[in-house]
């Protein structure tokens, strides 16, 4: 059997788990561990209300197509998984760690989410100090690669650190030399400026600005004014919701994608941007471009999804977050337990290493017959490394054509170095 070490040795024993788990907001609370009762019970903290709404459906969407796909396989360790157990990040840190709070209480054996890095950033002592699995489909930060989280926290999503030598490579791709770069005042924001200061600094391309600002402000003419006196042939926006604003100052100061490049990332990522930017005129935003986690790349995946949820209009981190729990339910299937202490010594090694196999029943399959499994995911192959996160990522390269209308470029592979 595969070794499935991690960063941080996995807590054992009772009395580690009934930990007080100190929460983003600060304050202590006892949480109790989940029962091994040989059915795998899953939770969520995701947005439902907030700057980060439109993520919410496609990831909670994901997951409960998810735990069909489980039982129509004959569920987890002989028994059908149980519809989810939600709560909403909603985009401000205290009620987040409060939902998760909530859906710990429930008995949960694992939680996915949340969707921004900074919200799960609230919460993600109160679930690992609790022995519970926590798994996101969507943080990006970099700081999650060796947070001290004894070996309970995973992530299907890409770091920022992969992310960013696409988007660097975008931007020098259409001859940009000289880039601004503004993002959000948070981790994701900060380490994907960082990461894509760095991948511009390393190609010859000069970075005259590389700044972060409050999301929380009402007025980003100071940001914008740092741009314009940065003189930059291109600018890269490194924001959520907030985003949009930003934008509209950049138009208003003369720095819209008509006059120089401007690019994105993952957050900005909407069907909607354009008309949110401009309702009267969306094609104002067209030529613009940026880089997310490939969401449309798995063609079967997508008809699958909206089949099951045909409401749906966006799809971006949806198969990010059905390998969450796939990769959780086989890691289940392998331990043959629902307790997270001993699953989570399985989450990497089913990853890598094994025979391929690339739904639930076929990797259940394998898994019964005594074979080592290598999962590749709906997102594409997750090989773990031992920091509990993918080792490579498909990275889309989207762009807003003359209509405003998002699009997909290409998508590009990159792998984490060293």
């Amino acid at each position: 059997m595969k070794a499935s070490i991690r960063r941080s040795a996995v807590f054992t024993g009772a009395a580690t788990l009934l930990v007080a788990a100190i929460g983003g907001t600060g304050g202590a609370q006892a949480v109790a561990p989940a029962d091994e009762d040989g059915e795998l019970k899953f939770g969520y903290v995701l947005p439902e209300t907030g700057q980060l709404a439109f993520l919410g459906p496609p990831q909670i969407e994901a997951l409960k197509l998810a735990i069909k796909t489980m039982n129509d396989a004959g569920g987890v360790l002989g028994k059908q998984v149980a519809a989810p157990v939600g709560g909403d990040e909603s985009g401000q840190e205290a009620v987040a760690a409060q939902s998760a709070d909530r859906v710990l209480a429930s008995g949960v054996d694992a939680i996915i989410g949340a969707a921004a890095s900074g919200m799960s950033l609230a919460f993600i002592d109160r679930v690992t100090g609790a022995g519970v699995v926590q798994c996101s489909g969507s943080n990006t930060a970099p700081t999650f690669t060796d947070y001290d989280d004894g070996g309970f926290y995973f992530r299907t999503a890409p770091s920022d650190v992969l992310q960013a030598p696409v988007l660097a490579k975008v931007i020098r791709g259409d001859g940009h030399k000289r880039v601004a770069l503004i993002g959000r005042a948070d981790d994701y924001g900060k380490g994907l400026v960082d990461s894509t200061k760095k991948e511009l600094e390393d190609d010859g391309a000069t970075v005259a600005l590389a700044e972060t600002y409050d999301p929380k402000s009402t007025n980003f003419d100071q940001i914008v004014e740092k741009v314009k006196d940065a003189k930059p042939d291109a600018v890269a926006v490194i924001a959520f919701e907030e985003g949009t604003q930003v934008l509209q100052n950049l138009i208003e100061a003369g720095l819209g994608p008509d006059k120089i490049g401007v690019y994105g990332a993952d957050g900005l990522r909407s069907e909607e941007l354009a008309s949110l930017v401009s309702p009267r005129n969306p094609a104002v935003l067209a030529g613009m471009k940026g880089t997310a986690p490939a969401s449309a790349s798995n063609p079967q995946f997508v008809k699958e999804l909206k089949a099951f949820a045909p409401k749906l209009k966006e799809l971006q981190f949806a198969p990010q977050v059905f390998d969450c729990a796939t990769t959780i339910a086989l890691a289940a299937e392998q331990a043959k337990s629902d307790s997270p202490e001993k699953f989570a010594e399985e989450m990497v090694g089913i990853t890598k290493d094994g025979e391929k196999c690339n739904n639930f029943a076929a990797c259940k399959k394998l898994i019964a017959a005594g074979k080592d499994i290598d999962y590749d995911g709906v997102s594409g192959p997750l090989d773990f490394t031992d920091k509990g996160e993918p080792g490579q990522a498909t990275i889309e390269v989207y762009a807003y054509n003359n209509q405003g209308k998002l699009t997909t470029v290409r998508t590009e592979v990159s792998t984490a170095q060293g």
